[in-house]
């Protein structure tokens, strides 16, 4: 049940993505204000993990897992009955709660899960956001072509409602409890860098890398993150733990997670779009949306295959053999695409192996972090990594979008191959940069529980 949560948070994330150039002319808008149905569930997401997640530790995980599936249900249910731009954004922004779905499903199963299922059913979740992001494009295509796009948001608040009814009655609550007082001071801080950050990030492109604007927000961004940091450090329970957060097991596997994200996502968002393009591009297969993703089928069934080895590898290896090996994988599925396959098979069987090593990699990831810090921190520390991973998504995209306008062919609707070339050799390379930080990962003191079990449902 956790792990279909999984699902619903990929549907979520990409169900808007292939609609964006249709927008500005079924709502009236822009395409500049169309993008930020996308930007502003990003920035809403990244805020409230980190939140949902220190709540979940101080008052419950099943408790919060359900506050956030309700978020989610009713911003779905406002965007089915959205009459226009403003009420669809806000909408997005309920949406964004999703973001923290991953974290406290995670740090649920080591609470509840026998040890020996904990390494199998976190696996399965990492590998549920693959599988949902690949046939979230064909269904996203079949909507749109046989009905009107709010029926995707209904859909959603559909998929919610079931969700929080399965999980009220088959998934128990966590017996551990951090207590304390919510740090607020720290939630308003760290957010507000958090939407600096991901505002530059997201619409550099658009708004340009060097204009004032996001030169400020980057300016922003490191002051807000030093003060903040340095009132974090002061306070007795932190919205993030800093010490722990500094752990080398703990630091540099976040690192990695970013690379890892930039790594994988080049994947996911370039492959349908050469799959998409004209043949005269000299790349493209000139396939329609939904036989374009049912050729990325085989990328989220992968995934979802491969959690279990990558459970059986990490319980016999420890997790950061796991996650080097999904990293070396994830950079050889990369330069395979890099080179731009002559044919939809070999796009397949490339897209195929970066969705492997991604899989081995977002199964570990969690492992690893878990290993490494107390168990009444692993919904706070699983958020934080889910954030770091986000922001490689992020990143990845804004590295896209950057080269893509860069690099484009004659009359300038489609970019040049050279441009697929080079985002995809950059995810290459932060596969491999991501390989070294985890070998590079000392294994993690052994920890445990610093707070008392209460009483629960069981």
């Amino acid at each position: 049940m956790l792990a279909a949560s999984g699902l619903l948070v990929s549907l979520v994330q990409t169900m808007v993505v292939p609609l964006l150039p249709r927008f500005p002319e079924l709502l009236s808008v822009s395409p500049s204000t169309a993008s930020w149905l996308v930007t502003a569930n990003l920035v809403a997401g990244a805020v409230s993990a980190p939140v949902l997640g220190r709540l979940g530790d101080m008052y419950g995980k099943r408790r919060m897992l359900l506050v956030a599936l309700g978020l989610v249900g009713v911003g779905s249910l406002l965007g089915a009955v959205a009459p226009g731009i403003g009420l669809l954004l806000v909408a997005r922004v309920l949406q964004g709660a999703a973001f923290g779905v991953i974290a406290l499903g995670m740090s649920l199963m080591r609470d509840v899960l026998p040890p020996e299922r904990i390494g199998s059913g976190v696996g399965l979740m990492s590998s549920s956001l693959g599988f949902g992001g690949a046939i979230g494009l064909p269904i996203t295509g079949v909507v749109a072509q046989l009905g009107s796009w709010r029926w995707l948001f209904a859909g959603a608040a559909v998929i919610a409602v079931v969700q929080i009814l399965l999980v009220r009655r088959l998934v128990p609550e966590s017996r551990l409890r951090s207590g304390g007082r919510f740090d607020a001071v720290g939630a308003v801080g760290v957010g507000l860098a958090l939407v600096c950050l991901l505002l530059a990030i997201s619409k550099g492109d658009a708004w340009g890398w060097a204009s004032p604007t996001v030169l400020g927000l980057l300016g922003a961004t490191v002051v807000l993150t030093l003060v903040t940091g340095r009132y974090e450090l002061r306070v007795r329970r932190p919205l993030i733990d800093l010490r722990v957060s500094a752990r080398p097991a703990v630091l540099l596997t976040n690192l990695a997670s970013v690379l890892t994200g930039f790594a994988m996502f080049a994947g996911f968002i370039l492959t349908i779009q050469i799959l998409q393009a004209p043949v005269g591009t000299g790349y493209g297969f000139g396939l329609p949306l939904v036989i374009a993703g049912l050729v990325l089928l085989p990328m989220g069934g992968a995934m979802v295959a491969l959690s279990s080895v990558s459970a059986r590898l990490s319980r016999l290896r420890g997790p950061r053999t796991t996650l080097v090996a999904g990293t070396v994988v994830l950079a050889v599925g990369n330069v395979g695409l890099a080179l731009l396959p002559g044919s939809v098979w070999l796009l397949m069987l490339a897209s195929t192996v970066a969705a492997i090593g991604a899989a081995l990699a977002y199964s570990a990831i969690p492992l690893a972090i878990m290993r490494a810090v107390p168990e009444s921190e692993t919904a706070a520390a699983n958020s934080l990594n889910t954030l770091a991973r986000q922001l490689g998504t992020s990143s990845c995209a804004a590295v896209v979008a950057a080269v893509t306008s860069a690099f484009v062919l004659d009359g300038g609707a489609f970019p040049q191959g050279a441009a697929y070339t080079i985002a995809f050799a950059a995810a290459g390379a932060a596969a491999l940069v991501a390989t070294v930080l985890v070998a590079l990962t000392p294994e993690p003191l052994t920890v445990g529980p610093t707070a008392e079990p209460v009483a629960g449902r069981v």
